[in-house]
């Protein structure tokens, strides 16, 4: 097992720490900005034992599988939830240098495809394949000291498998037949890292990454059902906006702002999410 930085990566300062196991690479990247760490760490491993997804739920990722979580301590108004867009946007670049023959089906769950090739990003941290998710990004914070804040992107990739117990489809790499491994696609996540942690140049390039972003959208313009807390709302998926909020147009022609909830497409935003 040998993780290793892009040479870009390297060039920009980014540091790296390859595991076989560990708990939860997020959790351990947060101990070590508590630590005194500078930032720029890269926290890698084929398998997590104690990993967590959005609103406390579990993401399991099994030996052969990418857990990598970017550790950045960041000063000032930086707009740190971007960073989600920004790993999202990295990630896709991965996969389309990785994967470049990688045929996919066209369609999320039978809704509008995105502009910008076969790997699509589901608002607000899902990243799909053929409709199903094959990635998944969590952001998690923590102030310091000397009044900075160390900000955990965490990211899990279903390279070698992916769960068949979920309520949504999910997929892996392997599954779509192609036989990268953990290791070098954190080698070109490292790299599309660099690249579009440039284009957002510590948040004052946050809407060259939207338009970005939005070539890329899972759904975009199609019919949505989108579960906020216990409510469920109904529209059209209009765009996202300067602060990378869901613009939902409601059949009265209402627009409403979403800043956090559950997207579904399709079939399901039909019938109703569940």
């Amino acid at each position: 097992m040998t993780f290793r930085l892009s040479p870009g990566a390297q060039r920009n300062g980014y540091r790296l720490e390859g595991h076989v196991r560990v708990g939860s690479t997020n959790a351990m990247a947060l101990e070590r900005a508590k630590a005194g760490d500078p930032g720029r760490l890269w926290i890698a491993a084929v398998k997590q034992e104690t990993g967590r997804g959005r609103r406390g739920r579990i993401w399991e990722t099994p030996e052969g599988n990418l857990a990598a979580t970017l550790m950045l301590v960041l000063r000032g108004i930086q707009q740190p939830a971007a960073l989600g867009f920004v790993a999202g946007l990295s990630l896709s670049d991965a996969l389309n240098r990785v994967a470049p023959n990688l045929y996919l089906s066209v369609g999320v769950d039978g809704g509008a495809t995105a502009q910008g090739g076969r790997f699509t990003l589901k608002w607000p941290n899902d990243v799909l394949a053929d409709g199903a998710k094959l990635a998944g990004i969590l952001l998690e914070s923590a102030f310091l000291p000397d009044g900075a804040m160390a900000i955990a992107v965490g990211i899990g990739v279903n390279v070698l498998a992916h769960p068949d117990d979920l309520p949504y489809p999910a997929t892996s790499l392997h599954w779509l037949g192609f036989p990268v491994d953990a290791e070098g696609l954190f080698e070109v996540l490292s790299a599309a890292w660099a690249e579009n942690s440039a284009i957002w140049d510590e948040g004052r390039g946050l809407d060259a990454i939207r338009r970005k972003w939005l070539t890329r959208a899972a759904g975009l313009g199609s019919e949505v059902a989108v579960k906020i807390d216990h409510d469920v709302v109904r529209g059209t998926f209009e765009t996202i906006d300067s602060e990378c909020r869901f613009v939902l147009r409601e059949a009265n022609g209402r627009t409403r702002l979403i800043s956090a909830g559950d997207v579904h497409f399709g079939a399901v935003a039909s019938a109703g999410a569940a």
